[in-house]
């Protein structure tokens, strides 16, 4: 926890006590060891931020965003959290809730993807003004399922 302020460790304790239910079910995969052996911890500070899981051996950090994280303000912030954390060398994951209830198996997959070495997270999601006029917002489980089903090229 080199990164941590102290404000951040007390909050990041707190918080690992009201896990969301879509956190919960992807924690209780992670904390298994299921992704080749590396190991995950939940609500993990890392500067004024906390992550909802971070391995730190892999330098990655898994995002399940809820239902709060649509509005350009909240992209706005999560684009600045996700460049901060990006400057001290993590590489940061988003999925949805909806990826965790819906399509677990493909979100293990691109983490499993992601911590061999075979995939890059995809970038974070364009504010609404950025967007090409009728384009919705691309769900982080698009981008991780076109990347996860295609095979890694040799």
């Amino acid at each position: 926890m080199a990164y941590c302020q102290p404000k951040s460790l007390g909050h990041a304790r707190a918080m690992r006590k009201q896990l969301t239910h879509a956190e919960i079910i992807l924690w209780s995969r992670l904390r298994r060891g299921e992704q080749g052996g590396f190991r995950f911890r939940k609500q993990h500070p890392i500067g004024p931020y906390i992550a909802d899981f971070a391995c730190s051996a892999a330098k990655l950090i898994v995002e399940v965003d809820g239902e709060t994280h649509g509005s350009d303000e909240e992209i706005r912030h999560d684009q600045r959290r996700d460049a901060y954390m990006r400057t001290l060398g993590w590489r940061v994951f988003r999925v949805t809730n909806e990826d965790v209830y819906k399509r677990l198996d493909v979100v293990l997959d691109g983490i499993a993807r992601i911590l061999q070495g075979t995939m890059e997270p995809p970038p974070v999601r364009r504010e609404r003004s950025q967007r090409r006029e009728n384009e919705p917002p691309t769900p982080a489980y698009a981008r991780v399922y076109a990347v996860a089903t295609r095979s890694p090229t040799v």
